[in-house]
């Protein structure tokens, strides 16, 4: 069953989680218990695929969800049809004990992708489990990938609209046109004059008007969330960490048992989150290691507890990570003080008071047992993707090229030599220009369009550009529509409207 980590009287099925996304409380849903995994269980996914894993670790959570209904759903999400490799998420061995594991080969090319080809098949099915009639309108605020990972999995899926809100001049061009060319009957894009937070901000306040609730229902729609403040789009990454660990058994580069750190890019706290989920749950995992950029919130909180949102917002070349209110937090809060839902439900009022709130030392000792800290700016992240390239021929987007630079900081700091897997997040086509202006030293790419830049990074590297980001050159734009974040609301009463 399902809990809101600010208390109150949701106490739900994952199905009921599912559809709804967010508690009633302003709350986020988490487990009321953290299921294990033996260490025979463990050892048994080793010769497993990647369905067959997600199906072991889902099973756990989703105990309303029936074998056959969950089997389907994990099928139709993880295909050949859709993933560019049999193996979903594949790590690859790179450098001294260091691997990278490659979330972005789905239709979007980012690893998104991997909770949002599911997440529509968990909410369909949902919608059929409770009875449910109305129209689900999902609400989604981007910083650059989930927006498209989400608009291709929920385009045209029955009795589901779908609105999604990204920041008018922060995602990357391809993100842009990723979105603007969306086909769908059932999808509205809109940009935010603003940045990320603004519209994620923008979309967390019409899920907590009452008023605007209510009239939804009254026409016959129920509002949810495709964001990681839906349960049913965080469980879906906490597979990948035990596929990770399971490859790294299989091809004898740890034993079975033995400890492993990841790094991951994270912006919004949900991919590395679900890396903390699968240690509760018995993952042999060492150290998360949390890579900012210089928008490094996070950072500053892991390291001292004081979590300050009060700070110069910086445009980055790692986009998907220019955030300053991570919405996941408040779940691992909710973890970290033993369900504490007093207390975090005031760390969150502080938060949208004052944009300040501290959790004091005995909780930042318990934080940093488990999690370190640290981050890089766009000179390192630059140089990162020159320098991975030309010792070891592998290209990083910015993200992970962020990551790969934490992790040095990291050994260089503790000798930690621990076998560590880097979270890789984003196909570096997504981010043609910032790759291609670091490992091309003579500067040719001034006036380049989109679609040169992919071509001349493929020449430069014999790295192949992703199909449906080549097949974009192609595409029509069909959003043209913005709004300032005041006008959101208005945005979607518009979208329904035209229904």
């Amino acid at each position: 069953m399902y809990i809101s980590t600010r208390g109150g009287k949701d106490r739900l099925s994952a199905a009921q989680a599912i559809k709804l996304g967010i508690a009633s409380s302003g709350g986020l849903f988490v487990p009321e218990q953290i299921p294990s995994f033996t260490q025979g269980e463990l050892a048994g996914l080793v010769s497993l695929d990647y369905r067959q894993r997600a199906y072991a670790v889902l099973a756990k959570f989703l105990k309303d969800y029936s074998g056959p209904e969950l089997a389907s759903c994990i099928q139709a999400a993880y295909n050949s049809d859709k993933f560019d490799t049999e193996q979903i998420a594949p790590l690859v061995a790179v450098g001294d004990s260091r691997y990278l594991l490659e979330l972005w080969h789905g239709p979007t090319s980012a690893f998104k992708d991997m909770a949002l080809q599911l997440l529509p098949q968990l909410l369909s099915t949902a919608l059929q489990k409770t009875d449910e009639k109305n129209e689900v309108v999902i609400l989604v605020a981007t910083s650059g990938d989930t927006g498209k990972a989400a608009l291709e999995g929920f385009r045209d899926v029955d009795q589901i609209k779908i609105a999604v809100f990204f920041p008018h001049e922060g995602v990357s061009p391809i993100q842009r046109l990723q979105m603007v060319t969306q086909e769908g009957s059932n999808v509205a894009v809109i940009a935010v004059h603003g940045n990320f937070d603004d519209a994620q901000t923008g979309v967390k306040k019409i899920f907590n008007d009452t008023d605007m609730q209510n009239a939804l229902l009254d026409k016959g729609y129920q509002l949810s969330s495709a964001n990681s403040i839906n349960w049913g789009r965080l469980v879906p990454q906490i597979v990948y960490y035990f596929s990770a660990y399971a490859d790294l058994v299989k091809g004898k580069h740890i034993q079975q048992g033995q400890t492993v750190n990841f790094t991951v890019p994270t912006g919004n706290f949900g991919n590395i989150l679900a890396g903390y989920y699968a240690k509760l749950m018995g993952l042999p995992i060492n150290k998360l290691i949390c890579a900012s950029n210089s928008n490094n919130v996070l950072t500053d909180f892991l390291r001292s507890g004081v979590y300050d949102r009060n700070r110069d917002f910086h445009k980055t070349i790692s986009p998907s990570m220019d955030i300053l209110i991570s919405s996941n937090l408040e779940r691992l809060l909710y973890h970290m003080t033993g369900g504490d839902t007093n207390q975090v439900g005031a760390w969150m009022a502080k938060l949208q008071e004052t944009g300040v709130y501290t959790i004091g030392d005995r909780y930042l000792e318990k934080l940093r047992t488990v999690f370190w800290a640290d981050w890089a700016d766009d000179k390192e992240t630059a140089q990162v993707i020159q320098a991975v390239f030309s010792q070891h021929r592998y290209l990083t987007d910015p993200h992970t090229a962020v990551a790969w630079q934490v992790y040095e900081k990291y050994r260089q700091a503790t000798g930690d030599q621990t076998p560590s897997v880097i979270v890789s997040t984003a196909s570096p086509f997504k981010f043609n220009e910032s790759v291609l202006s670091a490992i091309e030293t003579k500067n040719r790419i001034a006036g380049l369009n989109e679609f040169t830049m992919l071509t001349a990074l493929s020449e430069l590297t014999g790295w192949p550009v992703p199909v449906a980001l080549a097949s974009l050159k192609n595409k029509q734009i069909i959003h043209q529509q913005s709004c300032a974040k005041e006008e959101m609301p208005a945005k979607v009463w518009e979208m329904l409207n035209k229904a």
